[in-house]
């Protein structure tokens, strides 16, 4: 109803990035019959031009005043709307520009989320003369993307990181330490490598390199995988030291033997003493099937189909005869 009433009278509903969404409209007495007001500022000060049942009637007060004409004006001589994810990127690719992604929040270099909730909540923001410059505000992050991308600074930027050297997988950056003879040196922690850090899981080049020097954490950059960041630390004078330090350990710096002390490795028998010699221990040839060992003292069983025989013994005593000869007898 009241946007027809405002196309009749050739008025436009001027929108707004507020919570009636409408410009000059603001909800004061929510409940009340007419909790909708209008206010405009004139010569300084907010002027109330009345209280409204909805927010399309009181929109269509503030389109009548002065103050509401001259905001449509304003509205329409202003840039046309942002364009939308996919516009930019056709835009950038029309232009032959490169909408630079970075390891960030917004996922674009020079792109930054600072105002959430707002119309333009993003900033486009380069580094120039060793400052830092505002290149505007954005309703998306590839209209600041294309921004980025239009400057001098953008596009110094995008022909460095194609001259960048494409991240090394796992293999092959072991293949590199390999070659370049230096050591992977790994650690107890959740990466697995010395002065390597899993800092943005998720993100394109989530692990870190850093190392100690001079008594400050120095970053020495972000990488694509874990080895990758391994190489570098390998490749620093701190993680050289390291590897001197530990090899130095493992090889150089065992305690002394005693004298006439060998080294014994695991399996390896030890240098026999003069004199010794090795003696050989009898070998039993195996055992049949059936066969058992006995021991002293210990009857085997018996066959199920064996008795058991009793022995009589007989005893024989002689007894001397009156005649002088002597008398056997035997008793059972």
């Amino acid at each position: 109803m009241w946007r027809s009433q405002a196309e009749a009278e050739g008025l436009t509903l001027l929108k707004a990035d507020n919570k009636t969404g409408y410009f000059g409209v603001y909800l004061t007495k929510p409940g009340k019959p007419k909790p909708y007001a209008a206010q405009v500022r004139r010569g300084g000060q907010d002027v109330n031009l009345g209280r409204f049942a909805t927010a399309e009637e009181a929109a269509l007060c503030i389109a009548r005043s002065p103050e509401g004409r001259a905001a449509a004006k304003r509205a329409a001589a202003a840039p046309p709307a942002p364009p939308t994810i996919e516009e930019a990127q056709q835009q950038a690719e029309a232009e032959g520009l490169t909408l630079l992604e970075a390891d960030n929040k917004t996922g674009y270099f020079g792109v930054y989320l600072k105002n959430p909730g707002h119309s333009k909540p993003y900033e486009a923001k380069v580094r120039r003369g060793g400052k830092q410059v505002f290149l505007g505000c954005f309703a998306t992050v590839e209209e600041a993307a294309l921004c980025i991308a239009r400057s001098p600074e953008g596009q110094a930027a995008v022909e460095q990181a194609a001259a960048a050297p494409v991240p090394l997988t796992s293999e092959e950056a072991r293949q590199q330490a390999q070659a370049e003879g230096l050591t992977l040196r790994v650690a107890d922690n959740k990466t697995g490598y010395f002065g390597v850090c899993l800092t943005n899981p998720g993100k394109p080049k989530p692990y870190q390199a850093k190392v100690k020097r001079g008594g400050n954490n120095v970053h020495l950059g972000s990488f694509a995988t874990a080895e990758e960041a391994a190489l570098c630390i390998a490749r620093s004078p701190e993680g050289q030291a390291v590897a001197r330090t530990a090899a130095a350990n493992e090889g150089g710096n065992a305690p002394a033997m005693p004298p006439g002390a060998v080294l014994k490795e695991e399996g390896a028998v030890p240098p026999m003493p003069p004199g010794a010699f090795v003696k050989e221990e009898q070998v039993v040839p195996p055992m049949p099937p059936d066969a058992f060992f006995k021991e002293e003292g210990v009857v085997p069983p018996m066959p199920p189909d064996a008795v058991v025989k009793r022995e009589h013994a007989v005893v024989v005593k002689e007894e001397e005869r009156s005649d002088g000869r002597a008398k056997r007898r035997r008793s059972k």
